[in-house]
Formats: C-alpha cells, structure tokens, sequence
C-alpha cells in the first residue's frame, strides 16, 4: 500500500468573505451597501497525516474558513481545491460527495447532535447516508465507537445526548465524521468547550486518527500552546488576516509578528516581568477596518508604511517556510529586539 503521507487533499488559495450588513435609518436612502470583512486573502493547504493550525482571538474570522471550507457558506472571492480541483458544490449530489472526503467537528458538542435521537440514530444515519455499513450496520457501529474509545460499544449505542458527558458526546461527534471515511477533518475549537482534564484526552485521539487513518486536520483554536502541542504547522489570524505562518515549534517559541508575539503573552505567566511595550486597545471594526496593516493602531512597532500599505509574506530566515506579514521584515528595517515567549508558550 503507498504511503500517501504529506499529500495535498485541500487547497485554499486567496479565499475571501464579506457577509453584508443590513441598512437601516439614513443608509436605507443611499446605494452604499456595507459588509463586514471576515476573512481576506486567506491561503493554505491542508496535507495527509499533518495537522495545521488556524490560531486567533474570538472574531479574528477562523471559524469562518472553516465553514467555507465545509461549504457552509459561500465564498465571496477565492478558490478552494480538493486534490487540485476547483470544488463547485452546487447541488446536492455534489455536495454529498465533497462532504463524504471534507467533515467538520463543531464546537459545541451537544448543540451538534440532535438530542431526541440516540447514539445509534446518530452514527446509523451517517454510514447510510456516505454507503459505509459494509454490509452489517451493528459491526460498522461497534467499530466506529471503539474508534473513539467508546468502550464497550453496548454501554453507549442506545443512549441520548444528555446521558453523555461532554467528552463522551464529542467523541460521538467525531465518531459521526468518520462514519463519512473522510480525508480531511475540520476541527472548529473542538475541546474548548470541555473540562481542562478531558481536553488532551480528546486531542490525543484526534492525534492518533490523524496517524492512524492519515488524515489531514485544520485544526480552529484560540489557545496557542495547544496549537504548538497538537499542529504541525501554525497560522495565525488577525481581523479576518493570516499575519504568521510557519511550523508550530517555530511560530510559538519564536514569533515574529507582534500580534502573534501579544497573543502569546496573554497567556498567564506570574514570573513574567511586564514588558514596557504592553499592547492596549480593541480589535479594529471589520465593517471599516484600518487601511494597511489590521494591527497598526495597537502595534507597538508601528512605522508610517504600516498605515497606508498592506504588507505581504516576508520571509523571516530563522525556520525554512517561517514567514509573517509584517514589514518590520522588509529589507532595510530594524529588527525588534527578541521577546522570550518559550515559557508561556508551554
């Protein structure tokens, strides 16, 4: 059997989305409609048996990539590629067929699964529906279930939502996404919601199935040191932005962006001194965002350029492929002093 560890399944190249925003008082007499800019010029590639990381605040528009990789919402501009061809999910045959190799674990686990239905119901309905029973539905079930560590399957096939615990219905959920066979996960913060200590229970399972079956995992957080525990490879998101890119280790224990470098220090560290060039403010307005760089009315490196031109991918030479957004990585510039963030990134 080849190995086809490290083989693109999906590809996202300059994918945008502006949902409009309703007009009322004064603007209902004009014709300028208004959006909010949630995701701008998002790329990335999703691979077999690697896990990449979508970091950011709450807003920052990961969520959002996720749903318009899934094709629940429909992109503004961009183009999304699964094994190298541009996907058209128009109708309802195509669909099912890109979600059969595409699906998505939601947040809230209990909020996913329909709570007047069984984990049979659940489970049954997802083999049927992507034509995975292989012929005996009750194998395929106790199968699925010792998949995520449900065992023994007859403790947990017949019971509703609310019987489960938080872990245990994520673990349905995910159980219901490989009922699909599919390629390709999308994790949309899937132990945020979950007790601290179930939650590296389930990203070892995550982590195991992404070895085990070769999957490639995006894999939505806003906790940056699970991301460098978890992803292979970390982007990292500002107002609708990807500013950072590069492998986990290196983005986490040597940031280079400012925002990634503040976003790292929010994590609580007592024995951290406070640092002269604390960052202040809120993030800006997406229906009216800041010309330029996103982050320059709270950067603390700001220079002129950054409120008139939008930086690019700058290489940054440390890591082979570590690159932000930034133009303090333009030639010519002075670099920041080093923050140590090593600490607080574990």
């Amino acid at each position: 059997m080849t190995d086809k560890t490290g083989e693109v399944v999906l590809e996202v190249d300059g994918l945008s989305k502006h949902f409009p925003v309703r007009r009322k008082g004064r603007e209902l007499l004009t014709r300028k409609a208004r959006s909010v800019h949630a995701v701008d010029d998002v790329s990335l590639t999703l691979r077999r048996g690697r896990v990449t990381a979508m970091v950011g605040e709450s807003g920052s528009g990961k969520s959002t990539v996720a749903r318009l990789l899934a094709q629940l919402h429909k992109p503004t501009s961009g183009e999304i590629r699964l094994h190298g061809k541009p996907v058209d999910t128009r109708g309802g045959r195509r669909f099912r067929s890109y979600v059969r190799q595409v699906q998505m674990i939601f947040q809230d686990p209990f909020g996913s699964l329909n709570p007047v239905h069984t984990v049979r119901y659940h489970l049954s309905r997802s083999l049927r529906i992507h034509g995975n029973t292989g012929g005996n539905l009750e194998e395929a079930l106790r199968e699925l279930l010792t998949r995520v560590q449900l065992t023994p399957p007859e403790r947990y096939i017949d019971k509703f939502p609310h019987e489960l615990s938080g872990g245990q219905r994520q673990r349905v959920a995910i159980a219901r996404a490989l009922g699909a066979n599919p390629e390709a996960l999308l994790a949309d913060e899937p132990v945020s919601m979950l007790d601290v200590s179930i939650r590296l229970g389930v990203l070892n399972l995550l982590r195991d199935l992404k070895e085990r079956l070769n999957l490639a995992i995006l894999y939505i957080t806003h906790d940056i040191a699970s991301a460098r525990y978890f992803a292979d490879e970390t982007l990292v998101m500002y107002a609708g932005r990807v500013v950072e890119g590069g492998d986990s280790e290196t983005v986490t224990q040597n940031p280079a962006h400012p925002y990634t470098q503040l976003l790292i220090d929010s994590a609580p560290d007592p024995d951290r001194p406070a640092r002269a060039d604390e960052v202040g403010g809120e993030p800006p307005s997406l229906i009216r965002p800041p010309a330029g760089c996103r982050f320059n009315p709270r950067c603390p490196h700001v220079m002129e350029r950054c409120k008139t031109d939008l930086p690019p991918r700058l290489e940054i030479g440390d890591t082979p492929g570590h690159w932000a957004a930034c133009w303090l990585y333009a030639e010519g510039v002075a670099k920041p002093a080093p923050v140590a963030t090593g600490e607080a990134a574990g």
